[in-house]
């Protein structure tokens, strides 16, 4: 193979950050090239160096492309290239069309008119070469998560992509989704487009990965070719240590009930008459991980989020029970005064305001705990802060840097922190390692157990099931939004998890 791109000791610096040191990179035509490494490894940022986001001048180091230097100043000089880039969150405007969507900034015209049938036509093209049948007027927001993923493809082909990079481009997919987003890859791949895809989901590389680049620390660690790929010389390299065992240890002691819901009914806050959780029941004791499974759209998140403050749904009946003692959770600060916290699966959307430094999103669910007499006291929020950034082993230089710089790992913690700081007695994590790397990960699950061992009671909702299986005390399954079952540790296997699931009668157990 004839290599395509060579970036040759690319660094980048960021204000107390050093977030690539030297990175060595090379790309041959065709190949699917992945990149792993933990968060905060420097990935999205090389990423961004190649794609133009971080222009010629703002990084040391030197590009080469078929052979020639390339400087990049835009986004518009990569996409001249056939240098497109998608990224994690999907940049596409959710009222426009599909055709719009396809074709913004790009249009289809001429003399400044827009010749609508040809864009019609060409987004028909498009839209078959990635598998949808879905029509060119049809408006992006009436569309899952996974067909949109593949309209941010059709879009990329639409400028003559050569070199297609996806950043976690099945982060948010299930596994149906995921596994037509990978057949897309090969069937780019047999095309001639080379694509790069940073991905924490080792077997998805494995599945399509020609060749792996380590990251770590912002240094390229090795490049491993597909015949020596296995999961855990990738792991070994990622976070630089053997990880024998990828769930700690620990050895379950759960108490009394800690946590009671009992006949718990949410309709759809939007349509009529759809009922999406229907008298569900269950129990969480303390010191007790409880998990829930099923698949998405089962009503998981739904359940958690109408517990938490009614947040979602409308005409919710049932009983919520904290201690043996009823309690009312019908808005969100009568929940968390009840002891109730929940660590959303969006955190960018909806657990933190990125743009406010690291203590400010610590201490915004407990502002009493930080104030006097209805006034912030900025000392004790720092002190706060730092407590937090030091027991949770936030990576920063300090508490005042913007959230949005930490990476997606060191995010859920600064997640995490504010609700521990409301001193729940229970604590629902929805997907709480989604979009995080195996070192990040075993942290969480390590912290998870270190609350449960502290007698706090958790509910942790996952799509993986083996985290549920490594993790949870108890495992709930979902369907329908009903409660079809239960299983014990013991009990538990993906095999009878997923038969819970597909019962074909909708009947809870």
């Amino acid at each position: 193979m004839a290599t395509l791109l060579e970036m040759r000791g690319i660094s980048k610096v960021f204000p107390g950050v050093r977030a690539l040191d030297h990175v060595n990179l090379t790309v041959e035509a065709g190949e699917i090239h992945a990149i792993c490494g933990e968060n905060g490894a420097g990935k999205s940022t090389l990423m961004k160096v190649l794609s133009g986001i971080y222009p010629h001048g703002t990084y040391e180091g030197e590009m080469f492309y078929d052979g020639a230097p390339l400087t990049l100043r835009t986004i518009r000089d990569s996409e001249r290239k056939g240098i497109i880039i998608i990224h994690q969150e999907l940049a596409l405007v959710p009222l426009l069309s599909i055709a719009e969507n396809l074709f913004l900034g790009n249009e289809v015209a001429r003399n400044g008119v827009i010749n609508w049938p040809a864009t019609f036509q060409k987004t028909e093209q498009l839209l078959a070469k990635v598998g949808l049948t879905d029509a060119p007027t049809t408006r992006v927001e009436k569309l899952g998560v996974g067909k949109q993923q593949l309209i941010e493809i059709a879009k990329a082909l639409a400028k003559d992509v050569r070199l297609l990079i996806l950043d976690e481009p099945t982060a948010a997919l299930q596994e149906n989704d995921s596994a037509k987003l990978l057949d897309l890859m090969l069937e780019l791949k047999a095309q001639g487009v080379t694509q790069i895809i940073i991905s924490h989901k080792l077997n998805e590389i494995g599945r399509v990965a020609d060749r792996i680049t380590v990251l770590r620390d912002g240094a390229t660690v090795s490049t491993i070719n597909r015949a020596a790929i296995s999961e855990d010389r990738i792991i070994r390299d990622m976070v630089g240590r053997d990880m024998a065992h990828r769930y700690p240890d620990r050895t379950p002691n759960p108490g009394e009930v800690l946590m009671e819901v009992t006949g718990w009914n949410v309709w759809h806050p939007d349509q009529a008459g759809r009922q999406m959780i229907r008298d569900v029941s269950f129990t969480v004791a303390k010191g007790e991980i409880v998990g829930v499974a099923g698949l998405m759209g089962t009503g998981r998140t739904e359940l958690a989020m109408s517990l938490f403050g009614h947040s979602y749904g409308r005409f919710i009946t049932g009983e919520v029970s904290i201690g043996g003692q009823p309690v009312d959770t019908s808005t969100v600060s009568k929940a968390i005064a009840a002891g109730l916290s929940y660590v959303t699966e969006d955190r960018k959307a909806l657990g933190l305001i990125l743009e406010e430094p690291i203590l400010r999103n610590i201490t915004l669910a407990n502002l009493p705990g930080v104030s006097q007499n209805g006034i912030l006291d900025k000392r004790r929020e720092t002190q706060v802060a730092e407590t937090y950034r030091k027991a949770m082993a936030i990576r920063t230089p300090g508490v005042f840097q913007k959230t949005v710089n930490l990476s997606g790992g060191n995010q859920q913690k600064v997640v995490l922190s504010k609700w521990l700081f409301t001193n729940p007695q229970i604590l629902i994590l929805d997907e709480p390692t989604r979009g995080i790397d195996v070192g990040a990960k075993f942290e969480i699950y390590s912290i998870m157990n270190q609350l449960a061992d502290q007698g706090q009671g958790i509910v942790m909702i996952s799509s993986e099931m083996p985290e549920l299986l490594g993790m949870c005390d108890r495992i709930y399954v979902m369907s329908q939004g009903r409660m079809m079952g239960e299983l014990t540790r013991a009990e538990a296997s993906q095999e009878k998890i997923m038969a819970m699931i597909l019962k074909s009668n909708g009947k809870a157990a």
